[in-house]
């Protein structure tokens, strides 16, 4: 991916029209965008970026995006869709209403670029020096100085997301495959916990629960790996591509140690 810097262009007249309609007292983010304009510009992640290849999003934009998202506490997939779906996200990100927005991977590539430059550190400053020209900071107190905290929270999101998707979907490929087998062995609070699908859900707030969450559903999936491998379960399920995928993840995630219930890594 290439980067060749723009201007922040202005936010379009439709956007405006229609945000404005949506919230005529205002909006946090609304506000940002017209009271603290640039706190992000394409020159200070142009180092990141090769000068050859195909163009990548605008990364002010990407980095407004990775702040809102740790603020919401959202997840790649969640910040994504608020930017397809979200009025007040389009006008600070100046897009257009039938803009589709970008594939959650492009935040997790970004966060990515961070790191490897060493980077991280510019989220923040970018933030502090636009509070600090506002007024908003006087300068006078001790600020927190490191940004590897926004990076890693939004990485644990996401690790509990795909662990929760990955056992959705397997749990969908098996009511697909062979329903009366599943009903079998489907707990009773799975259907709570998995029938939406953790694409839908609002992740926990707090590090305590988001862990008690991710060791459930650890020992949820072991749970399900083991039915499938007593000798009375159906071989053709034991094969099926999606429990194949949710084997893999959970050796990855998730501690192997016999007598483990499901500990994250």
């Amino acid at each position: 991916m290439s980067m060749r810097p723009r201007s922040v262009p202005d936010i379009p007249e439709e956007t405006v029209r229609i945000a404005q309609a949506a919230f005529p007292k205002g909006n946090v983010y609304m506000q940002m965008r017209d009271e603290w304009e640039g706190i992000y510009t394409d020159e200070q992640f142009a180092d990141l970026y090769p000068a050859d290849g195909q163009p990548s999003i605008a990364p002010w934009r990407l980095a407004l995006v990775a702040v809102m998202q740790f603020v919401e506490e959202l997840s790649d997939e969640q910040a994504a869709q608020a930017v397809r779906d979200r009025i007040a996200w389009t006008y600070v990100l100046s897009l257009e209403l039938s803009d589709p927005g970008f594939d959650a991977s492009v935040l997790s590539e970004f966060r990515q670029r961070l790191v490897k430059h060493e980077a991280a550190q510019r989220l923040l400053d970018g933030l502090l020096s636009r509070l600090r020209a506002q007024g908003v900071l006087d300068g006078q107190r001790q600020q927190r100085t490191d940004s590897t905290h926004l990076l890693a929270a939004v990485r644990e999101l996401n690790r509990l997301e795909n662990v929760g998707e990955t056992l959705c979907h397997a749990l969908n490929c098996l009511a697909g495959e062979d329903p009366a087998w599943l009903r079998m062995h489907l707990a009773v609070d799975w259907t709570d916990r998995y029938g939406k699908g953790f694409e839908n859900w609002r992740l926990p707030k707090t590090k305590v629960v988001q862990q008690a969450l991710a060791e459930q559903i650890g020992v949820d999936g072991y749970q399900l790996l083991n039915d499938l491998n007593e000798p009375t379960a159906p071989a053709r399920l034991q094969t099926l591509p999606a429990v194949d995928i949710l084997r893999q993840v959970w050796q990855h995630v998730f501690d192997t140690v016999k007598g483990s219930q499901g500990s994250p890594q």
